[in-house]
């Protein structure tokens, strides 16, 4: 006896974005932590000449959800290339040891 094995039911997920997050917060600077079942993104703002980073939204994920979201960010960054050329990234000099902007727990400056 053989079962046909039928689609998936799409279910349609109806998105709701309030006025105060629809406006959006800039962030410069991004801070990752992981425990083995959560991922902690927290969003932030540096300004030139201020030592304190002002972070203004934290995520906390799980590790497969951070993994869809690596994959949309490169999928996404791949598209807009091919439409726009290629994103310039400044190369920052190691002696410097600045990781103004982007830092993983780890590298937490104390």
């Amino acid at each position: 006896m053989s079962q046909s094995k039928q689609p998936p039911i799409q279910q349609q997920i109806n998105i709701k974005l309030d006025e105060k997050v629809g406006e959006g917060v800039y962030s410069n600077f991004f801070l990752i932590s992981n425990t083995p079942s959560e991922y902690v993104l927290d969003f932030g703002r540096i300004m030139p000449g201020m030592p304190d980073v002002k972070v203004n939204s934290r995520i906390v994920t799980t590790p497969q959800h951070a993994k869809q979201l690596l994959m949309l960010l490169k999928q996404n960054i791949d598209m807009f290339e091919k439409q726009f050329g290629e994103i310039k990234v400044p190369q920052m000099n190691p002696a410097e040891n600045r990781n103004v902007g982007f830092q993983n727990a780890s590298d937490k400056v104390h």
